[in-house]
């Protein structure tokens, strides 16, 4: 199967992109962050050390500390794609995270987006 350019990509080039995303529809980098830290395991320094180590996606993900148990629950469509429906792990996950950010973007409550 062909590696995903995307898996390559630094984080730190694509994360100021979603604080973006969230900050036109009047949302925040906290809650951008907040949503990162939720899925991934995170906390806010060791997210911040690894936007500032420029490490790309597929390390990101291998280094978080503990992908949310409930990350299984975020269904629907991002860029065309049923993200349930992703075969590749890595590639799933960075899906979570687009329809997570999506969702922000929409509007969604906070309690819905983190699947409490």
């Amino acid at each position: 199967m062909p590696r995903h350019n995307i898996f390559a990509m630094p984080f730190s080039r694509v994360y100021p992109m979603y604080v973006q995303k969230a900050e036109r529809k009047n949302h925040s980098k906290a809650e951008v962050d907040e949503i990162i830290r939720w899925l991934t395991g995170y906390d806010q320094q060791g997210l911040q050390r690894q936007i500032e180590r420029e490490i790309d996606f597929e390390t990101f993900f291998a280094e978080a500390p503990a992908m949310h148990p409930n990350a299984c629950l975020i269904k629907g469509v991002v860029c065309g794609v049923r993200v349930e429906e992703v075969e590749d792990p890595l590639m799933q996950k960075i899906r979570y995270l687009d329809k997570l950010i999506d969702e922000l973007a929409k509007g969604k409550a906070m309690e819905k987006i983190l699947r409490q």
